[in-house]
């Protein structure tokens, strides 16, 4: 079993942060290890970061604010309007009163770590122009099945794009007929319930 590792250089760089900054710093520190046990701390560009089968979280400090985020945001957040004010979800983090409660974010890592476990990946936007037309469209297939269920078809147009080309990927990548038209079936039974492509790892 991996044990946790703390890292010194987070040490140092809470002792040289602001006054405000110490306290949140810590007991963000202290929540991710309680929620992952196993994880791992590191610095990266500059910043305390902290690792689990890939980067998890990161936490920053800046003159006036703190900062502090998951790699996995789009997937360990079901609000999809989280705050982008700083780096991270949580907006400008000025005092301890201004985070969720221990618990929620505890639930966070432990969401964000077996995102991770599971080797599940953000959608991002495919560099290749040709891919990215191609993921942004809907296949005629869906098309034809969300024309038939009014309850799939408004929760794919309400969806984000990146959640979008989740689905509008699985189904297009299917390398047989028989597994296309079964993803195509789920698709649209996971959006009847309204459900992204990933529900399993976001709630």
């Amino acid at each position: 079993m991996t044990m946790a590792t703390r890292d010194p250089r987070i040490d140092a760089y809470i002792a040289k942060s602001a006054d405000f900054a110490k306290p949140i710093l810590s007991h963000l520190r202290e929540l991710v290890h309680d929620a992952c046990p196993d994880v791992e701390e590191t610095i990266k560009w500059g910043v305390p970061h902290f690792a689990h089968h890939g980067l998890l979280c990161s936490m920053a400090s800046f003159k006036a604010h703190c900062a502090f985020g998951f790699w996995k945001g789009t997937l360990v957040f079901e609000d999809a309007a989280k705050s982008t004010e700083a780096m991270g979800q949580f907006g400008s983090i000025t005092s301890l009163s201004d985070l969720p409660s221990d618990r929620k974010i505890k639930s966070y890592v432990k969401r964000a770590a077996a995102l991770n476990e599971s080797g599940v990946k953000v959608a991002r936007p495919p560099k290749d122009p040709k891919r990215r037309a191609e993921l942004d469209a809907v296949p005629d297939d869906l098309a034809a099945a969300l024309r038939r269920n009014t309850r799939a078809r408004k929760t794919f147009e309400a969806f984000s794009p990146s959640n979008r080309r989740d689905y509008v990927e699985w189904i297009i990548d299917a390398k047989r007929e028989v597994t296309r038209a079964s993803r195509l079936a789920t698709t649209i039974e996971w959006l009847e319930e309204g459900k992204p492509r990933n529900w399993k790892y976001v709630r």
